[in-house]
């Protein structure tokens, strides 16, 4: 992948992989998910608002919490072992839907977090369809930011 520096660039340059032993998962065992076509990233902020009497009718406010959850839709792809472990999750609840995973926006920063994973659609469509895989990886706890090193040997674009 082309690091990017500037300017636009396509939603197939960002990188995400998935923990496929939980949240306990090895380096080994973080594994991209195949035949994915769409990513989205929505952060949902907590705001705190109030008015104060010395602020003579004028509101105060104060971001106290966020949230964040990364859509992922595409194909269901048998035998590939990041979209194995996300559609083995189908069926189950409490611990065992909760992972971890990361993501590698284009300019080389990551944003790592542990998950729940919350399938929504797997199975199913008329019959010339590809079957589907759709799930929303919920945010669980703080996740890590961490800004790509500066490198200047690399090509920039």
């Amino acid at each position: 992948m082309t690091r990017v520096t500037s300017n636009v660039f396509p939603v197939f340059d960002l990188a995400f992989k998935i923990g496929t032993k939980g949240v306990d998962s090895t380096e080994a065992e973080m594994m991209p998910i195949k035949d994915m076509t769409s990513f989205s990233l929505s952060i949902e902020g907590n705001i705190q608002k109030w008015n104060p009497m010395d602020m003579k009718g004028w509101g105060r406010a104060l971001m106290t919490g966020k949230a964040a959850t990364i859509t992922l839709n595409g194909k269901r792809h048998v035998g590939d072992p990041g979209n194995d472990y996300v559609a083995s999750i189908a069926f189950k609840d409490g611990l065992d839907c909760t992972t971890k995973a990361e993501v590698t926006f284009p300019n080389g920063d990551k944003l790592l977090y542990n998950c729940v994973l919350d399938i929504k659609d797997f199975l199913g469509g008329e019959s010339q369809d590809v079957a589907p895989l759709s799930f929303d990886m919920v945010v669980d706890g703080k996740p890590e930011y961490i800004e790509a090193p500066e490198d200047n040997s690399e090509e920039e674009v």
